[in-house]
């Protein structure tokens, strides 16, 4: 797995606890799908050729409360690619301790223009395999 962002917690992120709220770890670890894309995949390829990433579930674990000015890293990495579907697993970290403050499992498809599910071979696997391991 690989870290591309960095948050530091804002008042904005908090719930009236004091603590992040739930909604705002989907945030955090949705930039750093975006960051990975970004860094690993051919974005406009894949949008010339009518390719999207579409997230089908999602399970978080919340595994610590976190207050405001704490800096996160988001960790992502592929978890396994089966034949029309993967799982990215993803970490939020505190950065000065490691500590898992929050973890996921996401599952994807792919779809392309038609709608229809791209397989995960050639070289959309090989794209995939990338992420996280920037």
């Amino acid at each position: 797995m690989n870290s591309l962002t960095e948050i530091v917690t804002r008042g904005y992120h908090m719930d009236i606890y004091g603590h992040v709220n739930n909604a705002r770890y989907l945030e955090f670890l949705e930039e750093d799908r975006w960051a990975q894309f970004e860094a690993n995949l051919d974005i406009d390829r894949w949008a010339s050729q009518g390719m999207v990433f579409m997230v089908v579930n999602i399970n978080v674990n919340y595994r610590q409360a976190v207050g405001p000015g704490k800096r996160l890293e988001v960790w992502t990495g592929v978890e396994k690619l089966g034949n029309r579907s993967g799982v990215l697993k993803q970490e939020i970290r505190l950065r000065d301790s490691g500590e898992i403050a929050a973890d996921a499992q996401v599952t994807f498809v792919i779809a392309g223009p038609d709608g229809r599910l791209k397989a995960m071979e050639g070289e959309l696997k090989e794209e995939l395999l990338r992420i996280g391991s920037s």
